[in-house]
């Protein structure tokens, strides 16, 4: 019988306890953001995904040294160059992102001796279709990537 009048007194204290919470944040100023109208600062430590910065003359630094694709953990970047006929350096003619398989861990970026590979500041990347997340980073932003 103690047991059962115990069981009811706790039950009672806990659901009052509740209420009170609930009663006195009901007046509090919200902590949520209206996101699609609102957005909150991204840190300047936030990795999105990785992009290719351009030179001076709007190409990309990437040499094709393959270092990035060899430091990968993932496997998730091919690339392929080629050396002009007269060029000093290689030129980049294919860099594939798989982002589905990324884990963001930066090792690519830190590889990179030419400063090519950078964390982009992309994070609304959302879509129902698995082949928006292979990126090809030469073609220019805002084309191929997810919706």
């Amino acid at each position: 019988m103690w047991n059962y009048l115990k069981e009811i007194w706790l039950g009672t204290y806990s659901l009052m306890v509740g209420m009170w919470i609930t009663l006195r944040l009901t007046f509090h100023r919200p902590v949520t953001v209206q996101y699609p109208y609102q957005t909150l600062k991204l840190p300047a430590r936030f990795r999105g995904h990785v992009q290719l910065p351009l030179d001076a003359n709007g190409k990309p630094k990437c040499v094709a040294c393959m270092a990035c694709a060899r430091a990968c953990p993932s496997n998730c970047i091919t690339m392929e160059g080629h050396k002009p006929e007269g060029a000093t350096r290689r030129e980049l003619s294919k860099y594939t992102l798989d982002f589905t398989t990324c884990s963001l861990c930066g090792l690519c970026v830190e590889s990179c001796n030419f400063d090519a590979l950078e964390f982009s500041k992309d994070y609304n990347l959302a879509s129902l279709d698995k082949g928006d997340y292979v990126m090809d980073l030469l073609k220019p932003a805002g084309k191929e990537q997810p919706k």
